[in-house]
């Protein structure tokens, strides 16, 4: 009985012994720990992420080369500056002349000199025109845009055009290279100033100039005109008298004609029925926009 029981305690030993040895001797490496499962588990993970961002910045980056490749900015104003290509040019007489065999030659410029004046005067201008689908040139003086900058902005922002008539109303033939200078150059300064925008058409008072007078405009990048149809609304036999005008402009018309006209009472009376007549004959306005300059082979 009692071998029995040594037997047994002997048997019990071995056993612990070997279960002991069993786990201290079980290989660290053969399987991940919890740490490395949640490392191997989250690298892939975080490495998606990763990727996915990359793409949304590669596409990103292509979203906004293409907003820049289609947003409007200096390609759309190049396209928009393209739109008003320049079918005409003015020739030595200073007529408006088309620039090929295509375009219209049937035309009239429309010119108004020596404002700004009055704003009723100008309105009852701009609305004919607008009635009629029209543009014209408002040739205006340094001193009364000094006056009223209110006026030249009215005309600029009813869509007309703004045309430099020196400063004084001079006669700048008469005059000093200098001044002849300033009084051209002060006009495109506050023209500027007050509207945004400089003008882009000359016209000396009384047609009075010469080389150095064209030498100016030309630095100024501006169009020296005169005119090839004097309305004669200035004159005292014209005065008050919206038919003479009218008639004035009928009797010395043809294709092409540079119409002088002035801010005057009677002339803004006259302008509906002028306008109506010349579409009757089958004359159209053109838009000053749309005169260029001239090359030595177009100018006649």
């Amino acid at each position: 009985m009692l071998n029995k029981k040594v037997l047994l305690i002997a048997a019990a030993c071995v056993l612990l012994s070997s279960c002991g040895q069993s786990n201290s001797s079980a290989p660290t490496s053969a399987s991940p720990t919890k740490s490395q499962e949640k490392s191997s588990i989250s690298s892939p993970a975080a490495a998606a992420p990763e990727s996915t961002s990359n793409e949304k910045a590669k596409q990103a980056t292509k979203g906004q080369a293409d907003s820049k490749e289609e947003s409007p900015g200096k390609d759309s104003a190049k396209v928009a500056e393209a739109e008003v290509k320049p079918l005409y040019h003015l020739n030595k007489a200073y007529n408006v002349v088309p620039n090929d065999k295509e375009t219209n030659k049937k035309v009239v410029l429309l010119t108004f000199d020596d404002g700004p004046k009055e704003k009723e005067m100008i309105d009852g201008l701009i609305d004919t025109l607008d009635k009629h689908g029209a543009k014209a040139i408002f040739f205006v003086n340094g001193y009364r845009v000094k006056e009223h900058p209110e006026l030249l902005k009215l005309i600029y922002d009813r869509g007309q055009i703004i045309g430099n008539h020196s400063w004084d109303h001079i006669d700048l033939k008469k005059q000093s290279a200098a001044k002849m200078r300033k009084q051209i150059e002060d006009v495109q300064k506050i023209v500027k100033d007050t509207t945004g925008e400089a003008p882009k058409f000359f016209r000396p008072p009384f047609g009075s100039g010469n080389d150095t007078t064209h030498q100016i405009a030309k630095d100024n990048e501006l169009t020296y005109t005169t005119w090839s149809n004097g309305s004669l609304d200035w004159d005292k036999k014209s005065k008050n008298k919206p038919e003479a005008v009218i008639q004035n402009v009928l009797d010395q018309l043809h294709p092409g004609s540079n119409i002088l006209m002035h801010e005057l009472p009677w002339t803004v009376k006259a302008l509906d029925d002028l306008l109506t007549k010349l579409e009757a004959k089958g004359y159209s306005f053109v838009d000053p926009l749309t005169i260029g300059p001239a090359t030595e082979t177009m100018v006649k």
